[in-house]
């Protein structure tokens, strides 16, 4: 079995413990849309509370309600099925659309407001997602744990992909590159599963080692760097005082590969660097490139904006904001080592 690495932490591996997800209501995510709707138009959108329920059974779930098929009904983005969620839904307006569904009942799921709008809601339509998570029977030193939070805060935490983006140790990355190197023929959608965890395996094997030397979070010679919030990107070809004060202040950030086939590339030791980490995983480049992928970049760095925290009794309480397609995980393996009480239960 293909084993993913435990991934390197900037400030080292954290003496503290805890339990995460004991219950739905310790992981609560709500999102940030990026519109809101207008008032009016054929598309009703919905604004879900769910529980322990995943994103695309909630949506198929409303689809049987409002008489649609499960593509017409829309949404912005994934979110964690172990967990206490709150997001936009659209289906299409009918004459009984809102009635069925205020009338509806599904296990977990509550509708709290709709509303009309002239458009189907889209993927990625979203600024982002608000964290607000308790961390059960911590164990560890509270002045300690404060002093990695301060630093997190200051610098942001390494953005690696969390592991669930891997399936159960690595099987997403080791059948992908198998099946895609028999040239098995797979349904859309699992092809997309298997190359998604496979470029995504590759650029945090590039973060680690970015990582490793220390240069994360910092810009060096011929990196490419991306504007905060954005995807826009840029050479830095030699880094003055005027980039270092950008990245200080967070305007922007280092990028690492998401590879594929053409894409802008970095140059000098950025490029250097990454040529080096891939030439390890040839295989993996090559079925890529084999698939017609198109590279991208992605931000090595991740800031957990309005970044709060309160120790009660043997409890850690979380707040912050993510960007869409990061992880809160991803913050938390930084804090301390956590048991995911959910997962273990369905394992």
């Amino acid at each position: 079995m293909f084993e993913v690495p435990d991934w390197p932490c900037f400030l080292g591996v954290p003496q503290a413990e805890g339990l995460i997800r004991s219950v739905p209501e310790d992981f609560v995510v709500e999102e940030i849309p990026r519109i809101q709707p207008e008032g009016e138009g054929a598309h009703l959108w919905l604004w879900v509370e769910k529980r322990a329920a995943n994103t695309d059974w909630v949506a198929r779930a409303l689809a049987r309600l409002a008489d649609c098929a499960p593509r017409d009904v829309g949404y912005a983005g994934l979110k964690d099925r172990h967990a206490v969620t709150r997001q936009w839904f659209s289906v299409p307006v009918t004459e009984t659309t809102l009635e069925t569904l205020e009338n509806s009942e599904i296990e977990g799921v509550k509708i709290l407001t709709s509303c009309r709008h002239t458009r189907k809601l889209k993927r990625g339509t979203l600024e982002g997602n608000r964290f607000h998570l308790k961390i059960r029977q911590f164990k560890g030193d509270a002045r300690q744990t404060t002093l990695r939070l301060e630093q997190i805060r200051a610098t942001g935490v390494p953005n690696y992909f969390g592991p669930q983006r891997f399936g159960h140790r690595g099987q997403n990355v080791a059948q992908g590159l198998q099946l895609l190197q028999k040239k098995v023929r797979l349904l859309h959608n699992k092809r997309s599963i298997y190359l998604s965890a496979m470029r995504s395996f590759l650029f945090n094997q590039v973060l680690a080692e970015r990582v490793r030397r220390g240069d994360w979070n910092t810009i060096i010679d011929g990196d490419l760097a991306m504007l905060n919030g954005t995807q826009s990107i840029f050479p830095c070809e030699k880094p003055d005082a005027t980039i270092e004060d950008r990245v200080r202040r967070l305007d922007i950030h280092p990028t690492g590969p998401m590879p594929g086939e053409n894409g802008t590339q970095p140059t000098g030791l950025a490029a250097e660097v990454e040529k080096t980490v891939l030439r390890n995983w040839q295989q993996i480049t090559d079925v890529l490139m084999a698939q017609r992928v198109q590279a991208s970049r992605r931000a090595l760095r991740l800031y957990p904006a309005g970044l709060e925290w309160s120790f009660n009794d043997d409890d850690l309480v979380l707040v912050f904001v993510l960007p869409p397609g990061t992880y809160a995980t991803t913050v938390l393996r930084e804090v301390l080592v956590f048991a995911d009480a959910e997962r273990k239960q369905g394992q």
